[in-house]
C-alpha cells in the first residue's frame, strides 16, 4: 500500500505526513537521529545471546485468529518465486523466514497455554533486535492508515484535483516494482522521469485521471499513503491502490510546513494540516512542489496491499525498510500508542508481520504500524509517535516445521 513503497503505502504513515504528537507519557530524546542509516557493511539486527534480554512473549497471544490471519498473508508471499530475490538480508535467508512462519501458525493451532507458547518459542527461535537508531535497539514507531476522501469518477462542482493512472509508457522492474523511465516511440527507455511539477504542468497526463477529488492536500495524501478509499456522490465506496510512481525522491511537506513556521511539530497531525491548507490553500502548492515524487493510482479490491502485495491488517502489519530488514518476517514490538481515540498513551506489545514500507522508513531506527482505515483510525494514526523495541523470531537450525499452505 504505505505504495509498495506504499511503496506501500509508500505508507508513508502520518509519521512521514509528519503527525508528530507525542502523548503526555511518551518521552523522547530529541538528541538522538532516528533516521540515522545503517553503517556500510553492518547488519540491521542482532542476534539476543543473553536470555534475560528477550522479551517475554506470553501477553501477547490475544486474537490468535486475525494474527494467524497475517501470518497467512507472509506465507503466500514467500510461495512467490519473486521472494527469493530479496534475501538474504541482514543475514537472514528466504529458507529461515519461512520455516520460521510455518513453525509460529503450528503453534498458534497447538491449543497450548500463552505460558506454554511463550516458553515454545524461547526454546525454538532466536530472536533478533534491530539495532535501532543508537545501535542500542532504539526504535521510534509512528502510525499510518488508510484515508476515506470524498471524490468523484468525473470533474465538476467540488471535484477539481485529479489523482492519475498510470501512464501506459510507464517502465518498472517487473521484479521489484522500481521505477526505470518512461518508454520512447523507438522501443528505449528514458529514465528521465519528470518531477512532479512538470507532470502536472505539462499536460501529458490528461486524460489519465482516474479520480477527482475536493481537496489538494487530501489528493497529496493519497499520494503519500499510496491507497485511499473514496467516497462517490451515489455513497458507494471505491478503493484504489499503488501502481507506480515516478522515481523521483520524496520530501515531506509536514517538515516544509515547519522550515517554513508555518505550524509548529507539536501541532503536526492530518486533521490540522488538512484544516490549514483548507483556511491558506495558496500555500499548499509552493510547499508540495518541494516534492518531487508523484504517485498513479489503479482500481483495487480486496485491500489496502502491502509492499509484499498482501493485505496488511491493524497492528499486525508493519512498515520497514525493506533494503536491510527481512520482509515478511515475524516479528514483535513493544512502544506506547494512544487509545481508539487516539487519547492517551499505554504500554504496547504485539506480534505483527514485516509487511510494508514507506518513504520516510529508509533507515534501521524507524518503524510505521498500520493502524486501519477511515477517520477514527487516522485519528489514532496520527498520534503515534513513540520509542519502542522492535524483535524478529528465526526458527533456530535444527527445529522442524510443517510446511502446509
Amino acid at each position: 500500500m504505505r505504495g509498495r513503497a506504499i511503496v506501500c503505502g509508500f505508507t508513508v504513515f502520518l509519521g512521514v505526513l509528519g503527525c508528530v504528537n507525542p502523548g503526555p507519557n511518551v518521552r523522547l530524546d530529541d538528541g538522538k537521529d532516528y533516521y540515522r542509516t545503517l553503517p556500510e557493511g553492518q547488519h540491521a539486527l542482532r542476534k539476543i545471546t543473553d536470555p534475560r534480554m528477550i522479551p517475554d512473549f506470553s501477553k501477547a497471544f490475544g486474537n490468535v485468529a486475525e494474527l494467524r490471519d497475517a501470518v497467512n498473508h507472509s506465507i503466500n508471499y514467500m510461495a512467490k518465486p519473486s521472494s527469493k530475490t530479496f534475501f538474504p538480508k541482514s543475514g537472514i535467508s528466504h529458507a529461515q523466514v519461512e520455516k520460521s512462519l510455518f513453525a509460529f501458525r503450528d503453534l498458534l493451532d497447538s491449543k497450548k497455554t500463552a505460558t506454554q507458547l511463550n516458553e515454545e518459542l524461547r526454546k525454538r527461535f532466536d530472536v533478533y533486535t534491530s539495532v535501532g537508531c543508537d545501535d542500542q535497539g532504539t526504535m521510534l514507531f509512528t502510525g499510518y492508515y488508510t484515508p476515506v476522501f470524498d471524490a468523484s469518477l468525473t470533474r465538476g462542482g467540488a471535484y477539481q484535483y485529479p489523482i492519475h493512472k498510470l501512464p501506459p509508457n510507464h517502465i518498472k522492474d517487473p521484479i521489484t516494482g522500481d521505477t526505470l523511465g518512461r518508454r520512447r516511440a523507438d522501443g528505449t527507455i528514458d529514465a528521465n522521469y519528470p518531477d512532479r511539477a512538470k507532470l502536472l504542468s505539462s499536460g501529458e497526463l490528461k486524460g489519465l485521471e482516474l479520480a477527482w477529488l475536493t481537496n489538494p492536500f487530501e489528493a497529496y495524501v493519497a499520494m503519500v499513503q499510496g491507497s485511499a478509499f473514496l467516497r462517490l456522490p451515489d455513497g458507494t465506496q471505491m478503493e484504489v491502490g499503488y501502481a507506480g510512481n515516478n522515481g523521483q525522491d520524496y520530501t515531506s511537506i509536514s517538515m516544509e510546513l515547519v522550515k517554513s513556521g508555518k505550524m509548529k511539530r507539536e501541532q503536526l497531525n492530518l486533521r490540522s494540516m488538512i484544516e490549514y491548507f483548507k483556511k491558506n490553500p495558496q500555500d499548499f502548492e509552493p510547499l508540495a512542489a518541494k516534492n518531487k515524487r508523484y504517485v498513479f493510482f489503479q482500481p483495487s479490491t480486496g485491500g489496502p496491499f502491502g509492499t509484499i502485495n498482501e493485505k496488511v491488517l491493524p497492528l499486525r502489519s508493519l512498515a520497514t525498510d525493506k533494503s536491510i530488514f527481512p520482509r515478511a518476517s515475524l516479528c514483535f514490538f513493544t512502544t506506547n500508542l494512544p487509545d481508539e481515540n487516539g487519547k492517551g498513551n499505554a504500554p504496547y506489545e504485539g506480534f505483527a508481520l514485516d509487511q510494508d514500507a514507506g518513504g520516510a522508513i529508509r533507515a534501521p531506527g524507524r518503524c510505521d504500524i498500520y493502524i486501519g482505515g477511515g477517520d477514527d483510525a487516522g485519528e489514532r494514526a496520527g498520534h503515534i509517535y513513540a520509542e519502542g523495541r522492535l524483535y524478529y523470531l528465526i526458527l533456530k537450525d535444527g527445529q522442524s516445521a510443517k510446511v502446509s499452505r
